[in-house]
């Protein structure tokens, strides 16, 4: 099977599924009623894309001050996007393999990211954090001047609200910190808004770990892509290069460069402008472009008559929705009752799942076939 076909079937199995989640009763329950045991859960997330010596460095950091936490990683999961709209290297099921070879103990599907703005799956990670229960929050960060005191706040329970050039603490209305954040910095204020917003208590949960120098994901991706691992050989586990020469070799990685273009033009050139409209992330500009210059014959047409958007990112999160095809109101539907239930993509071993479930008896939990 060729990488485009891959990804092309793994497009149309994640919005089956997306269209099903909707119609799922989710089970609401406060788990403080629920809990019998004192095992504390590390809930970290993280694309693993691909799973390298900093995520290493984070997970290790963690199980060094909570030994006895079962460690869960949270995988972003459908349509195989990061929030940036672009294809991760490896599927799901490869980066949840990486993780527990790592030494992760459960690794669970995360919100599909791509098709989403980004204050949403912050919004839908949240709530996967409350649907665990989660007790330890890792998160790596750089060291810059004045972030110091944001994660002073976010240790104190204070959610930290991105605003145009400033930082805002959420319970005092202060101005932390003026200007912009770089990505991992501004991950963690966004989560610490999106946790307050959904009333979870995160007094004293995050633990920061610092980012260690020497990993650069510019070069492991240079390095996947041509197919010689030993240029990025010091960056990554030596179970992460196990991993993806298996996934190479079987003609599965990388993907990050693949999309699939039939879907995309299909999408194009069949849809109507409302039906355009009603997709998650497209605007009316791009929209009116491609209605006044369809038919397409090709991925490349497509880039050129979308709009520039107000993000970085806008390009390639609409190149994923028009992938996707799903509806605005289906996205919105999808936040509101997200996570309809627990998948599990894999487990270290039976006592770690069983744990797992004893633990959050309150939530649905399904294992990944």
């Amino acid at each position: 099977m060729n990488k485009e076909t891959l990804a092309t079937n793994i497009i149309l199995h994640d919005r089956k599924q997306i269209l099903n989640d909707v119609q799922i009763e989710p089970r609401y329950k406060d788990s403080t009623e629920y809990r019998d045991n004192t095992t504390q859960i590390i809930a970290d997330f993280t694309e693993y894309s691909p799973l390298h010596n900093g995520h290493l460095h984070c997970m290790k950091e963690a199980q060094k001050k909570h030994p006895n936490a079962l460690f869960v990683a949270v995988v972003p999961g459908p349509t195989e996007r990061s929030g940036r709209g672009l294809p991760f290297i490896m599927t799901r099921q490869a980066r949840a393999k990486t993780a527990i070879l790592a030494g992760a103990d459960i690794v669970i599907e995360g919100p599909p990211m791509g098709i989403m703005g980004s204050g949403q799956y912050s919004l839908c990670l949240a709530k996967t954090f409350q649907a665990l229960d989660a007790d330890i929050i890792p998160r790596g960060y750089k060291n810059i001047n004045g972030f110091q005191e944001i994660m002073n706040r976010i240790k104190r329970g204070h959610g930290i609200a991105p605003k145009p050039y400033k930082m805002v603490d959420m319970t005092t209305k202060e101005i932390v910190l003026e200007g912009k954040l770089e990505e991992d910095n501004y991950v963690i204020v966004s989560l610490s808004k999106s946790l307050t917003k959904i009333n979870f208590d995160f007094k004293n949960k995050f633990q920061f770990v610092e980012r260690i120098q020497g990993v650069s994901g510019t070069i492991i991706r240079q390095a996947i892509q041509k197919n010689n691992l030993d240029i990025a050989i010091n960056m990554l586990p030596k179970t992460t290069v196990q991993v993806l020469r298996e996934e190479i070799e079987s003609n599965n990685a990388p993907l990050h460069n693949t999309r699939s273009e039939k879907l995309i033009l299909e999408t194009v050139n069949t849809l109507s402008k409302n039906e355009l409209l009603n997709l998650a992330l497209l605007d009316e500009t791009t929209v009116n472009n491609i209605i006044k210059n369809k038919p397409f014959s090709t991925l490349e047409d497509v880039k050129k008559f979308i709009n520039s958007g107000f993000s970085t990112h806008y390009k390639t999160r609409v190149l994923s929705s028009l992938e996707s095809k799903i509806d605005k109101e289906t996205i919105s539907k999808y936040i509101e009752i997200y996570p309809p239930l627990i998948r599990v993509l894999n487990y270290k071993d039976k006592h770690a799942l069983q744990e797992f479930k004893d633990r959050i008896p309150h939530r649905r939990i399904i294992l990944c076939q």
